[in-house]
């Protein structure tokens, strides 16, 4: 009975540490598509910001 409550234990535990990883991995991708679209849209804001820059360059000469 004894080995059977330790089997069910470990069991338990090894349930929780799977829940676990699969969380942090869930949470580590969302973290990342987080900031592949922040970098997208700085990225746009910058192409934005050059295109302004050149416009305003070429309306001065």
């Amino acid at each position: 009975m004894h080995l059977l409550q330790e089997d069910l234990a470990r069991a338990h535990c090894r349930n929780k540490l799977d829940d676990a990883e699969q969380y942090r991995r869930f949470h580590l991708a969302s973290q990342l598509v987080r900031a592949q679209k922040q970098a997208e849209r700085a990225t746009r804001k910058a192409e934005r910001a050059s295109a302004k820059a050149r416009l305003t360059l070429a309306r001065l000469v």
